[in-house]
């Protein structure tokens, strides 16, 4: 009994040290609250001045060649976002079919724009891939992957806008433009930093919290970076198609960029009220709100939910089909 004692006292000094350390843990919830609360307010105010009315004439408007061009480029971008995890695959030399793993990613996909990354961009993905006869530690190095590929495009078509003043944040936010340059140069700064990386370290494995993290070659970083600009640039696209004449391209694909991070910021699930709210408040000046709020409307339903739709009836047949002897089918 005396030999057990030493044994379960070590304990109590992480928790000390964690006491110490811990109070980004305990003050993050209170900021992203603090921002979703914002966000919610910027939100009911221009709900209060908008004439529904008009957004529904707005709707009504909407010529269906131009919501085929939007479903068009909808197709695109989510076929795009399907080879996300092909970069795992390579990285890892995973012996699924390519095809098993692109309708993998495309269902959780649509699922984690409704109903955030949590469900869709994780537990889809582990629950899916665990039946095709992933470990863990694969799945968390092939979602890894897959996120910093779609964050590294973000930086740098966000950053690119910042650079170039196409954003231009409302007096009300209290952001200077020089402000927004300066993230700008960094988030392009960081995403230079890792090509260079993945061009000259000698040392490319890390042991991270029992998982080994190898710094992807060249070729796969650089396809990474045209995977996910283009894919960034087809989504901006496919809101600029749905938006009134007037309203720029580069200007729309900022506000895209500002809104894809308050989303995340907020954890609110499909974004709902955050891309409406920084949408605008950043292109409201240009155009009428009623007019504005029924393209994103129409955004809303081609870019999320008529995907989740096809999801839902290809996650079932997934479920049907995803078990490790037909993984290791060659034809599947």
């Amino acid at each position: 009994m005396a030999a057990r004692r030493p044994a379960a006292s070590p304990p109590a000094e992480p928790q000390a040290d964690t006491a110490q350390r811990g109070w980004w843990p305990r003050l993050r919830p209170w900021l992203f609250g603090a921002f979703a609360l914002l966000v919610g307010a910027l939100l009911v105010r221009q709900a209060r001045d908008l004439d529904w009315q008009e957004v529904w004439t707005a709707v009504q408007r909407l010529q269906p060649t131009t919501l085929a061009m939007a479903a068009g480029l909808t197709v695109l971008s989510h076929l795009i976002y399907s080879q996300y995890d092909l970069v795992g695959r390579h990285q890892l030399r995973l012996g699924l079919p390519p095809r098993r793993m692109m309708a993998v990613t495309a269902v959780s996909y649509a699922f984690n724009l409704n109903l955030g990354s949590l469900i869709g961009g994780f537990a889809f993905r582990y629950r899916l891939y665990a039946r095709l006869g992933l470990s863990p530690a694969e799945v968390t190095q092939v979602l890894g992957l897959s996120m910093l590929t779609n964050w590294l495009g973000w930086g740098v078509v966000a950053g690119t806008c910042f650079l170039l003043g196409l954003v231009r944040p409302p007096p009300s936010w209290g952001v200077a433009p020089v402000a927004l340059q300066a993230l700008g140069g960094a988030l392009c700064t960081v995403a230079v930093a890792y090509l260079i990386a993945c061009i000259t370290a000698r040392k490319r494995t890390w042991h991270v919290r029992g998982h080994d993290l190898t710094l992807p070659r060249t070729r796969v970083a650089l396809i990474q970076f045209a995977l996910s600009i283009g894919n960034w640039m087809v989504i901006g696209a496919v809101l600029y198609t749905l938006m009134p004449a007037g309203v720029a391209y580069p200007v729309v694909l900022g506000a895209l960029m500002v809104s894809a991070i308050a989303g995340v910021i907020t954890h609110i699930p499909a974004g709902l009220g955050v891309i409406e709210a920084v949408c605008l408040a950043l292109l409201g000046g240009q155009v009428g709100h009623g007019t504005l709020l029924a393209s994103l409307l129409a955004y809303r339903a081609v870019y999320y939910l008529a995907p989740l739709a096809l999801a839902i009836v290809a996650y079932l047949r997934l479920e049907a089909v995803a078990t490790p002897s037909a993984a290791q089918d060659p034809a599947g």
